[in-house]
């Protein structure tokens, strides 16, 4: 059996709802009701049942930390952590754009002749 067969990342479902819901210290139909709202986005088995990852679990403490300790509602919560997706996505850019920059000063320096 192949060893990467094994390997399984934060992003992996591996979880089933009732592990989730315990993990996360929400109700099932907690979790299913964030699934509807689009609040996280579990994986789905051949049966339609969802799966889990730990970066879902984690989403759902958040959602959770959120609603109870700072009293936004559900649609807020939404709305954040659609901010800081496109956040994320837009710093990786910065970052690519940033290399790629750097990478076409040095052709530039290297092609042109000395003054």
């Amino acid at each position: 059996m192949d060893a990467s067969f094994f390997d399984i990342s934060d992003d992996t479902p591996v979880y089933v709802i009732s592990v989730a819901a315990q993990l996360s210290g929400l109700h099932p139909q907690t979790l299913r009701q964030y699934d509807r709202l689009g609040l996280v986005s579990p994986g789905r088995t051949a049966g339609r049942g969802r799966l889990y990852s730990t970066r879902d679990i984690v989403l759902l403490r958040e959602v959770q930390r959120l609603s109870q300790e700072h009293g936004i509602n559900l649609a807020g919560i939404k709305r954040i952590l659609e901010l800081e997706t496109e956040n994320m996505r837009m710093r990786e850019e910065v970052t690519r754009l940033r290399g790629e920059l750097t990478m076409l000063r040095a052709l530039v320096r290297y092609e042109l002749p000395p003054a």
